[in-house]
């Protein structure tokens, strides 16, 4: 039996670099405008928009690349409009009339995530949509497409998943596979987790469109 079990996606979990690069889990400041009440969770995609500030990414399948994607959200820092107190939160949880708002982003282009492969793309479908699935090693080489369930405001954490059958090769599509977690492999040695990089052109870094 695997452990531990998986039980729904948890958005993209940075882990490493590729190439065996030296990964330190850094983080870079980007802006929240105070106007942007929509919650960003953890691990969800996000993109600069124009004004130099950053919002939940549109980016799922079969799109052309966009400019601005920059990373995986990671945790946040505002002033609270009540109390006027400093507040750190893993999630932004748009709060109206906070100020000073920093969002705090993994944005290596080069960064390799953890993520749940899930059964459709119907987001937010108990059925298809957040419906841990197994596949074999032949995906490794695939691509995928993002599934933008909404996160949880109990946890913090966001609930994007991918999906991908083998030989998807949709250069449209904003994920490479790009290795299997064997820890949570089921009874047959089929994978549930996945090892993802977003593929090239998605990354602002590596798109030469400006916002």
């Amino acid at each position: 039996m695997a452990y531990p079990v998986i039980s729904g996606p948890y958005g993209l979990k940075p882990i490493n670099l590729i190439g065996g690069q030296v990964f330190a889990g850094a983080t870079t400041q980007y802006v929240i405008a105070a106007t942007y009440t929509t919650s960003i969770y953890k691990d969800s995609v996000v993109t600069l928009v124009a004004g130099g500030t950053i919002e939940n990414s549109p980016l799922a399948a079969d799109a052309s690349p966009l400019a601005g994607v920059v990373g995986v959200f990671m945790g946040c820092s505002y002033t609270n409009p009540t109390n006027g107190q400093l507040t750190f939160s893993q999630y932004w949880p748009g709060v109206a009339g906070a100020s000073n708002i920093v969002a705090y982003v993994n944005d290596n282009p080069d960064t390799l995530y953890k993520a749940v492969n899930v059964a459709g793309t119907t987001v937010n479908d108990a059925a298809s949509g957040l419906l841990p699935a197994y596949l074999g090693q032949t995906v490794v080489g695939s691509n995928a497409r993002l599934v933008l369930n909404a996160g949880s405001a109990t946890t913090g954490d966001s609930k994007v998943g991918i999906f991908t059958t083998a030989g998807a090769t949709t250069s449209s599509l904003p994920l490479r596979i790009v290795s299997v977690v064997p820890d949570t492999a089921n009874s047959s040695g089929n994978f549930v987790e996945f090892i993802v990089k977003l593929n090239f052109g998605y990354h602002s870094f590596y798109n030469a469109t400006g916002i």
